[in-house]
């Protein structure tokens, strides 16, 4: 059995009674967190054009369109939801980097077809893990050098964890789910172009949409027998091989149902690329263990990864989105805001003279061995005019596995994400999703 097909044999087979408690818990979190942040991200320009198309073009449905009110078929309201969670910035990802979201791609699928089918929580739940240990280790297995290729990893592997969870939520076999799996792979897409074009940055929220869009598309097709290669992971001209100059193909099922890699499955706190959360983490540190100001700011030095430089090394982003891209600006706004409100991420910020000149005093450089090895590793120094040098390295941050958000950190931030909804009312829903095993339906979850 090749590892397309033992992928897809233990997604079919998993069973809600298997999960560990504390991976239960991990996925009440993502859901949670996920819910959260699609409904923030749908009032937001660029959402709301792909709302408008999803409504119109999925009309009759039962899925919701989360933050909207509205309703449509399972492909529409996936590609909307998938969409909003990458609206911001602040979707949940993997420490270490795999090139992959679990929230905005498996819940949105997940959902959509929960949603339609009036099925409940427990299958959610353990839809959610399928997809996120299918998915997780296909990007461990990609080793992130599809990027390296211009692709944007989380649109690549993000169909795949759409497509498993989508199968085990609508009890597809094993052979129904491999074929799943096969047609994920000829939807997988996306460019890194936006990052270096300077314009156009819309597009990259449209990658997590599409990749939930996706999961919907390959398991419906499949329930109804339609058929793709078993081998499409690790072919000749399988997505592996394909997409990435470098791989490790043994970890595509390397620990599968002995190890959980949600696990690995991190929070974000800022609304900005997760490669700046470190940097930005010793930001906020620094300025409040050594009291001074962003007006006291001579220059700043950043030591990073080799992605770091290459992608999100930019010093004068056009717009509000490649802000938020950038590690230069994100930690020039730290100096002057708390990044733990979404809300300081604006256009006026974006546009702020005063932030936008201490970007450009950021220096960013590769980091020596070892220290480049840690993927999310920087190490910020600041300079100050009074003469003063203060340095501090980070290798991970609140909310990632090695320091999770607790409970109520976690409260803190949905309630903070959703407060357009109204605290009471959000309150009690956050409440409801911790207890989702509980729940016979879910068209209850729209916001």
């Amino acid at each position: 059995m090749g590892h397309t097909a033992t992928l897809a044999r233990y997604a079919s087979k998993l069973r809600y009674e298997e999960l560990p408690p504390d991976v239960v818990q991990i996925a009440k979190n993502s859901i949670a967190d996920t819910f959260a942040i699609m409904a923030f991200g749908a009032a937001l320009p660029w959402s709301r054009i792909i709302a408008g198309y999803a409504t119109e073009n999925g009309p009759g449905g039962k899925s919701r369109i989360l933050g909207t009110g509205a309703a449509a078929r399972p492909p529409a309201a996936a590609f909307a939801n998938g969409a909003f969670a990458h609206a911001f910035e602040m979707d949940n990802l993997t420490k270490p980097n795999s090139g992959s979201h679990p929230g905005a791609t498996v819940l949105s699928a997940a959902l959509a077809l929960a949603q339609d089918r009036g099925i409940g929580g427990r299958e959610l739940l353990t839809a959610f893990v399928a997809g996120a240990e299918v998915m997780i280790r296909i990007g461990q297995a990609t080793r992130h050098s599809n990027e390296k290729h211009g692709y944007h990893a989380p649109g690549t592997t993000g169909p795949f964890g759409a497509a498993a969870g989508a199968s085990r939520l609508l009890a597809l076999d094993a052979e129904r789910t491999c074929n799943a799996l096969g047609i994920a792979a000829s939807t997988a897409a996306g460019i890194l172009e936006f990052a270096k074009s300077g314009s156009g940055a819309m597009v990259k929220r449209l990658h997590l949409g599409r990749a939930g869009e996706s999961g919907v598309l390959a398991a419906s097709l499949a329930e109804r027998g339609f058929t793709a290669p078993a081998s499409a992971l690790e072919g000749e001209f399988g997505f592996i091989k394909v997409f990435c100059r470098e791989y490790d193909m043994d970890a595509l099922t390397r620990g599968l149902g002995e190890t959980y890699v949600s696990r690995t499955i991190l929070t974000k706190r800022y609304a900005c690329h997760i490669t700046a959360h470190t940097a930005v983490d010793s930001a906020i540190a620094l300025r409040e263990q050594h009291h001074f100001g962003a007006q006291d700011v001579a220059s700043m030095t950043i030591a990073g990864t080799e992605r770091m430089l290459r992608v999100n090394n930019i010093a004068r982003p056009k717009d509000l989105m490649m802000s938020q891209y950038s590690i230069p600006y994100c930690v020039a706004l730290a100096m002057f805001h708390n990044p733990m409100d979404p809300s300081v991420f604006n256009d006026e910020a974006a546009r702020d003279p005063r932030i936008l000149d201490l970007a450009g005093r950021v220096k960013m450089f590769l980091a020596p061995p070892p220290d480049h090895q840690g993927d999310l590793t920087t190490t910020l120094t600041v300079q100050l005019k009074d003469g003063r040098t203060l340095s501090r390295r980070a290798t991970h941050f609140k909310g990632t596995p090695d320091e999770p958000l607790a409970a109520e950190e976690l409260r803190t931030k949905f309630l903070l994400v959703t407060k357009r909804f109204g605290a009471a009312k959000m309150s009690q829903l956050f409440d409801r999703i911790q207890n989702l095993e509980a729940e016979a339906s879910l068209d209850w979850l729209g916001g």
